[in-house]
């Protein structure tokens, strides 16, 4: 973790303190994480992560530095924590027998119903 001067609420103390928190957590080398998660980590991460694999979280909501590293560390665990969701593979289904037999029975009667609305002939 370290600390850098934020923008933002603080008052005087803004120009003097450090309050604001950038948590770097180096996913590509973490031993800790299976690499299924580090991967999925890495695609949650998005813009947050760099080429190097470092994930940087950045906290500067709170005016007191305690505040901003214990949101980091929470913000970095609900991270870790989403990505250890394994996202279900999605199978696709085929229709039924009796969906189609409906669909098809549908489109004639509509199509017979529209013939009706032309004009008479004169036969």
């Amino acid at each position: 973790m370290t600390f850098v001067r934020a923008s933002g609420p603080g008052g005087q103390n803004v120009n003097k303190v450090s309050t604001a928190v950038q948590l770097r957590f180096d996913v590509g080398q973490s031993r800790s994480l299976p690499a299924d998660v580090r991967q999925r980590l890495l695609a949650l991460a998005g813009n947050r992560a760099t080429e190097d694999g470092v994930l940087i979280i950045t906290s500067r909501v709170h005016r007191t530095q305690e505040a901003n590293r214990a949101e980091a560390r929470a913000r970095l665990n609900e991270l870790i924590a989403s990505a250890q969701i394994v996202p279900k593979t999605r199978r696709p289904s085929r229709p039924t027998l009796g969906s189609k037999v409906r669909r098809l029975t549908a489109k004639s009667q509509r199509s017979s119903s529209k013939k009706l609305r032309g004009r008479a002939n004169d036969d």
